[in-house]
């Protein structure tokens, strides 16, 4: 059996689309009125939020997760300035986390406050831990649809094809719970660090709204900036 759309699910994407395949998503996203900025300028523009941001998420991830997590966050600039914008969460191969930013989203942030949240939203992926979540649930998606095809009578190519179906259905199951829950942990995140979270999460108002859609991977607009004030207020 052929598990052809398991690899996709190595980088969890920011608030910013609404695909799991971040650097390369087709998904509709926020269109700037901003011209973009040069790698240079971007990583300028993100030096302080950095600064200021890293120390707190790790200390979190250290508070939060299990021993021998690596909470070392390598938070970076997309060197191809013709992504649109977004952020997404990732690890390399030794298993330290990553965070990337396109240029284009760091030139849409109307101040420092919503490039803090976005910073905190992603670190909150990995400190829920889910990259290995979402993997799990594709994983059970895949192995789910390939039962009910094969129990169905269906050939190779049919449970081919239900394995990439299911993976896609299970990846997308519990999608929109991810997101808010890096929303409510990158609250903390945000505040803790010195910036204004109810503030930062207004960059939602300038992106695309995915409403409430089936298996959809994004939750509303309007229930994460919910989210953000609920969880800022009992800080």
């Amino acid at each position: 059996m052929r598990w052809l759309v398991l690899p996709i699910f190595l980088v969890f994407a920011g608030c910013e689309t609404a695909s799991t395949n971040a650097p390369q998503q087709t998904a509709p996203v926020a269109q700037s009125k901003t011209k973009n900025i040069s790698h240079a300028e971007a990583t300028r523009r993100i030096a302080s939020v950095k600064a200021r941001v890293e120390p707190v998420a790790e200390r979190e991830c250290r508070q939060r997760t299990q021993l021998g997590t690596n909470c070392n966050f390598d938070i970076s600039v997309d060197t191809r300035t013709e992504l649109p914008p977004n952020a997404y969460q990732t690890v390399n191969k030794t298993g330290r986390p990553l965070i990337v930013f396109t240029t284009a989203l760091i030139a849409q942030a109307g101040n420092t406050d919503e490039l803090a949240f976005v910073m905190g939203h992603e670190a909150a992926h990995h400190v829920r831990g889910h990259l290995t979540r979402q993997q799990q649930d594709a994983f059970a998606g895949a192995a789910l649809g390939a039962i009910l095809v094969g129990l169905a009578g269906g050939n190779g190519e049919a449970i081919d094809m239900a394995v990439n179906v299911g993976a896609d259905i299970g990846a997308r199951s519990f999608s929109k719970n991810y997101e808010l829950e890096a929303d409510a942990l990158g609250t903390v995140i945000a505040h803790k660090a010195g910036y204004n979270p109810v503030r930062g999460a207004e960059f939602f108002n300038r992106i695309p709204d995915p409403g409430d859609q089936f298996l959809g991977t994004h939750p509303p607009n309007r229930a994460r900036q919910k989210i953000v004030r609920e969880t800022a207020a009992k800080l």
